[in-house]
C-alpha cells in the first residue's frame, strides 16, 4: 500500500506539478522557473510530478511538450521522468491506491459525506457571495448524511465532501504574498474530494501527493490561494505535516485577465517556434 507518512527525508524539496490539458504559457513557465530557482537556493531537490487525473481534460499528446517545453526553459528535477521517458510513479492516473486510503481515513475520520446534489440542485440553491474565479460555495444540503459516510466502503456514485467547520478562521503566512486569513463556511463552502464519476478530487490528491513526496515547499500561483486554505483542513484532518507555500504573482494580458491554457498565442510551444529564447520568456515574469 502506498504510504502517506514515509520517513522524512532531509532538506528543501520542492515541486513541478503541471498537467496536461493543454499547451503550457508564458505564466507556467514563470511560477515553474520559481520553483526551480527557489529549489537552487536550497540546494534541495524538485520532484516533477504529472498532474493527469481528469480523465476528461488530461490528455496524454501534452504530457511530452510540458516536459520538453520546461526543460527548453533551462529547468532541471531530480525525481520524477526524464525528457522522452516514463512518469510512473509520478503520474497522479498511477496512483489511485494512495488517494482511496486518504479517502478512507477521511471517512472514517468523519470528515466527510456523501453529497447527491446535482448541477441543478445548486443552480436553484442560494449560494453566499464567492470570487469569479472560484467554486460556489456549497450550501450543505447534504450535511446531514454525514452520518452516512461509513454505510459506503468505496467513493463511487456520489460526490463527497470535506465538512469544514463554520465560522473557523484558516490562517497561513504566504512566503510571497504575506498572510493569509479565510473563514470556512464564508470564504468556502464544503468542498468536493472525491466526485461522482469516481474520479479523486485536485484538493485530495494534492494534498496526499506532498506528504507522500515529502514536498516542504508548495510554489504556485497567486488563484490558489482559497485552495491552499481547502487543503490546510484536509491536512489538518490528515494530522500531516504542513508545507511552506510560495505563491506567485500572476502573469496577466494587457486586459488584465490571468493568462489561461486558452491563450494559445502566449504558449511556451508557439513562442519557440517564433523564434524566442528563454531569457526573452523569462524576462515577461513579474518581478
Amino acid at each position: 500500500m502506498a504510504d502517506l507518512y514515509p520517513t522524512q527525508r532531509a532538506g528543501y524539496r520542492g515541486r513541478l506539478a503541471p498537467s496536461p490539458t493543454g499547451l503550457l504559457h508564458i505564466g507556467h513557465a514563470c511560477t515553474f522557473w520559481t520553483a526551480y530557482q527557489r529549489a537552487l537556493a536550497h540546494n534541495g531537490t524538485l520532484v516533477f510530478r504529472n498532474e493527469n487525473l481528469d480523465p476528461q481534460r488530461s490528455k496524454p499528446e501534452f504530457a511530452q511538450p510540458m516536459m520538453e517545453d520546461l526543460a527548453w526553459l533551462g529547468i532541471r528535477w531530480q525525481e520524477g521522468p526524464d525528457v522522452g521517458g516514463p512518469f510512473s510513479p509520478y503520474e497522479q492516473s498511477r496512483r489511485r491506491e494512495l488517494y482511496f486510503e486518504v479517502w478512507r481515513r477521511l471517512r472514517d475520520g468523519g470528515f466527510i459525506y456523501p453529497c447527491t446534489c446535482s448541477r441543478k440542485d445548486l443552480a436553484m440553491s442560494a449560494a453566499a457571495p464567492n470570487d469569479a474565479d472560484d467554486e460556489p460555495v456549497y450550501p450543505g444540503r447534504c450535511r446531514n448524511k454525514i452520518s452516512e459516510a461509513r454505510n459506503y466502503d468505496v467513493p463511487k456514485g456520489v460526490n463527497w465532501r470535506f465538512l469544514v467547520p463554520d465560522g473557523e478562521p484558516i490562517a497561513f503566512d504566504d512566503l510571497r504574498q504575506g498572510r493569509q486569513s479565510f473563514v470556512a463556511g464564508k470564504d468556502l463552502g464544503d468542498f468536493i474530494v472525491w466526485r461522482r464519476d469516481d474520479v479523486p478530487a485536485y484538493q485530495l490528491a494534492v494534498v496526499a501527493d506532498d506528504a507522500a513526496m515529502q514536498i516542504t515547499e508548495v510554489v504556485r500561483g497567486a488563484d490558489l490561494l482559497k485552495s491552499t486554505a481547502r487543503q490546510l483542513l484536509l491536512i489538518g484532518a490528515l494530522s500531516l505535516p504542513m508545507p511552506a507555500y510560495y505563491h506567485c504573482d500572476l502573469v496577466r494580458d494587457l486586459a488584465g485577465t490571468r493568462l489561461a491554457k486558452r491563450h494559445d498565442a502566449l504558449s511556451l510551444r508557439l513562442l519557440r517556434e517564433q523564434g524566442l529564447r528563454p531569457q526573452d520568456v523569462l524576462a515577461m515574469c513579474p518581478s
